[in-house]
C-alpha cells in the first residue's frame, strides 16, 4: 500500500515536470515566432526585404548581403528599434563596395543633464578616439554613450569642418540635439532665456562656414506688466508693444491689427506668461478695431487696464459712440479709459510748456525747458549722471512753479525712455510724452511702452518712434571672424609695428598702431583665436633671426594685454626668415619681409592638425628661449648683423 502511494507522488510530479518543459518551449517558441515576425515586417517596411531573420531563443539573427554598409548599418538600427538591441546579432555580409556610392555619413549628438550620447555612421578613417575625447571634455565628467558605427569609406569633403563646428557649438549649449553631415549642421537647443536665444543664434551664425539650420526655443518670459500698445497714424498701423499668451491668441491681435493697417514687416507678439485674463486675445480684438474705426490715435493695455486715445481733433460723437460700444463689449475684467485730446496747454506768456532731453550719438544728454522746482531739477539731475555719466550731462532746465504736480514723475520717467535709446530725445508736456531716436535693442519699444503704462495714470498720453538699427545692437553688429582679421591686417598694410634696431621692443611710432589693433580686436567677439606672427629678414644668423622673431610676436602679445585685451586664446609664434614675402636682395623687400602679422585660428584647423599645432607650440618655446638667451646677451657682431631686421 505504501508503495502506491509513492508511485503515485512520483508520478504527479513527473507529470508536472513534462507539463512545465511543454510550456516552456511552447513560451519559447511563441517567443521566437513573434521576435522573427517583428523584425521581418519591420525590415519589410523599411524595404530592407535582402535581409533574412532567424531567431534562435531570446536572440534574432540577420543575414543576407547588404547592398552597402548604410544599409547592414540601418538594418541593424531597425531591428534595434523592434526588440531589444542587445538580442540582435548581425552576421550580414555586405556587398563589394568598389562601384556602389559612399552611405551618407552623418552624427547625431543629445546633450542633456544626464549626459551625452553620440549615435550614426562615421568613416572608419576618422579619428573616433579624438572625437570621443573632446566630447567627454565637454560632458566635464557626465556618461558618455558612444553607439557609433563605422564604414570604410573616404571621408567626405566638408564632414570634418562639419564635427569642429558642431563640437564647438556644443559647448555652449547644455539641452541640446545636433546633426552632423559632411557641410551641414542642424541644432535644435533649449536656452535660458530670450536674450540668450538671440546672442546663440547671432553667434552661431557668424562663425558657421557650412550650411547650418538652427531651431532654437526660449521658455516664455512672464510679462510684467502685460503689455499691448498699437499707434494708428496716416493710416498706417505699428506696434509699440505685443503681449500674448499663446501663439493662436498672437495670430488674432495681428490679424485684428493687420485689418487696421499694420505693415506685413512689423513686429509680432511676444508669446509670454501672466496674461491677466484668458480673453485678452478678445479684448485686443475688440480695442484694435474700435481705434481703427476712429482711424487714428493709440490703444493700451496695461494688464486689464485699457487707454483709447483719439487724435486731436476727432469728431465728439463718433468718439463718444465708439468708446460706448467699446465699454459694452469688453470683458467684464478689463476696464476701459479713454482720451479725446484738447490743444496743448501754454503758459501766461503764450509760450508751449515743456521739457525736453536730447541724447547725441556720442552719449552727451542736454536737459531743456521748464521743471518744477530746485528739488525737482536735483532729482533729474541726479537721475541723468546715473544712467549717462557726470561728464555727458548738461543740464539748461529753468523753473517754473506753475507745472502740474505730476511733471517730476514723468520728466523721470522720460529719462529712463530715453536710457534705452542709443540717440534721440524725449519731450514732455502737459498733455503727453514723446519719445523718438534709434536704438540698438530689439524690444525697446515694448519695454518703453510696458513702464510709461504703468507708471503713467490712463488721462495721461505717450508717443513712441523707435527705431531699431542693427549696427547700434551689441550683439547682431559684432564683426565676423573674417571681418575682424581683414581690419587687423588693413591697418598693418598702412602701418607696420616696427621695433628698435636688432630688439624685440617696439618703437614709439608702433604704441598708435597697438591702439588701434586694440580698438579693433575688443569689438570683436572674445572667443576668437589669433596667431601673432613675428617674421625677419635674412639677414644674420637664421637662429638669430628665428628668435628675435618669437620675442616680437610676443612683445605684441603683450602690448596687447597691457591694452585691456583678453588674450587667453592668443598665440605668439616667430617663424623667423622662412616666409618671406618680398626679395630679401632689394632694401624694399627686405623692409617688407620685417612684419607682425595676425592670422586667425580657424576651429578646424586647430582639430585637425594636431602635429602642426604642435609642432607651432615647439617652435614658440624654442623661439622663446632662444630670444632670452640671445636677443638679451646679443654680442656686438650680432648687434650688428641684425641691424636690419
Amino acid at each position: 500500500m505504501r508503495l502506491s502511494s509513492y508511485l503515485i507522488i512520483a508520478a504527479t510530479f513527473g507529470v508536472a515536470g513534462a507539463l512545465s518543459l511543454t510550456a516552456a518551449g511552447s513560451i519559447a517558441n511563441v517567443i521566437e515566432d513573434t521576435s522573427e515576425l517583428a523584425v521581418r515586417n519591420g525590415l519589410d517596411a523599411a524595404d530592407l526585404t535582402w535581409a533574412e531573420v532567424h531567431a534562435n531563443g531570446l536572440q534574432v539573427y540577420l543575414t543576407g548581403t547588404a547592398p552597402s554598409e548604410a544599409d547592414r548599418f540601418k538594418a541593424v538600427t531597425t531591428a534595434g528599434h523592434l526588440v531589444d538591441a542587445a538580442r540582435v546579432i548581425d552576421q550580414m555580409d555586405v556587398a563589394s563596395t568598389a562601384d556602389l556610392a559612399p552611405p551618407r555619413f552623418s552624427i547625431e549628438i543629445l546633450r542633456n543633464d544626464d549626459g551625452l550620447s553620440l549615435i550614426g555612421l562615421i568613416p572608419t578613417d576618422s579619428d573616433r578616439d579624438a572625437l570621443l575625447e573632446a566630447v567627454r571634455k565637454i560632458a566635464d565628467g557626465g556618461t558618455v554613450s558612444d553607439l557609433l558605427q563605422t564604414a570604410d569609406y573616404d571621408i567626405p569633403e566638408g564632414w570634418q569642418r562639419s564635427v569642429d563646428y558642431a563640437l564647438g557649438a556644443l559647448k555652449t549649449l547644455p539641452r541640446s540635439k545636433i546633426s552632423i553631415e559632411a557641410d551641414r549642421v542642424a541644432i535644435t537647443a533649449m536656452t535660458k532665456t530670450a536674450e540668450e536665444l538671440r546672442r546663440l543664434e547671432t553667434e552661431l551664425s557668424r562663425k558657421a562656414d557650412m550650411e547650418l539650420v538652427l531651431d532654437l526655443s526660449a521658455p516664455r518670459p512672464v510679462l510684467t506688466p502685460f503689455t499691448l500698445r498699437l499707434v494708428i497714424d496716416d493710416g498706417a498701423a505699428r506696434f509699440d508693444a505685443c503681449s500674448a499668451d499663446s501663439d493662436a491668441s498672437a495670430q488674432r491681435i495681428v490679424a485684428a491689427a493687420k485689418e487696421a493697417g499694420l505693415d506685413n514687416e512689423q513686429m509680432n507678439c511676444t508669446v509670454g506668461l501672466g496674461v491677466p485674463s484668458p480673453r485678452w486675445a478678445e479684448a485686443a480684438e475688440q480695442s484694435i478695431k474700435a481705434l481703427a474705426f476712429l482711424g487714428a490715435g493709440s490703444v493700451t493695455f496695461n494688464d486689464a487696464d485699457i487707454s483709447l486715445v483719439a487724435e486731436l481733433g476727432t469728431d465728439q460723437a463718433q468718439f463718444d459712440r465708439v468708446v460706448g460700444e467699446l465699454e459694452n463689449t469688453l470683458p467684464a475684467v478689463f476696464s476701459l479709459h479713454s482720451d479725446l485730446p484738447k490743444p496743448t496747454a501754454k503758459n501766461d506768456d503764450g509760450d508751449a510748456l515743456e521739457f525736453t532731453a536730447t541724447l547725441s550719438p556720442e552719449g552727451q544728454v542736454q536737459l531743456r525747458g521748464r521743471i518744477n522746482d530746485e528739488l525737482s531739477r536735483t532729482a533729474a539731475e541726479s537721475y541723468a549722471v546715473a544712467r549717462f555719466g557726470n561728464a555727458n550731462v548738461h543740464t539748461a532746465a529753468r523753473l517754473d512753479k506753475a507745472l502740474p504736480k505730476s511733471w517730476s514723475l514723468r520728466v523721470l520717467t522720460s529719462l529712463e525712455a530715453l536710457s534705452l535709446l542709443s540717440n534721440g530725445f524725449v519731450s514732455v508736456t502737459p498733455d503727453v510724452i514723446r519719445v523718438q531716436g534709434n536704438t540698438g535693442r530689439p524690444d525697446a519699444s515694448a519695454q518703453i511702452a510696458g513702464f510709461l503704462a504703468e507708471r503713467l495714470n490712463e488721462t495721461q498720453r505717450f508717443d513712441i518712434d523707435v527705431t531699431y538699427l542693427e549696427k547700434l545692437d551689441p550683439i547682431a553688429s559684432l564683426p565676423t571672424p573674417e571681418e575682424c582679421e581683414t581690419q587687423v591686417n588693413d591697418i598693418l598694410k598702412v602701418r607696420k609695428i616696427n621695433f628698435e634696431p636688432g630688439s624685440d621692443t617696439p618703437d614709439a611710432s608702433a604704441q598708435g598702431v597697438l591702439d588701434d589693433i586694440a580698438a579693433v580686436l575688443k569689438a570683436c567677439s572674445e572667443d576668437l583665436k589669433f596667431e601673432i606672427g613675428g617674421h625677419t629678414d635674412s639677414q644674420g644668423r637664421e637662429s638669430m633671426n628665428q628668435a628675435l622673431s618669437q620675442a616680437r610676436a610676443a612683445a605684441v602679445l603683450s602690448g596687447l594685454r597691457e591694452r585691456r585685451l583678453l588674450t587667453s586664446a592668443y598665440r605668439a609664434v616667430g617663424y623667423g626668415e622662412s616666409q618671406p614675402i618680398a626679395d630679401n636682395g632689394t632694401e624694399d623687400g627686405r623692409e617688407a619681409n620685417r612684419r607682425i602679422e595676425f592670422k586667425l585660428i580657424r576651429p578646424a584647423a586647430t582639430d585637425t592638425s594636431a602635429e602642426d599645432e604642435n609642432a607651432l607650440d615647439a617652435m614658440a618655446s624654442e623661439g622663446a628661449e632662444a630670444a632670452a638667451q640671445n636677443t638679451d646677451k646679443a654680442t656686438p657682431e650680432a648687434e650688428q648683423t641684425n641691424e636690419g631686421n
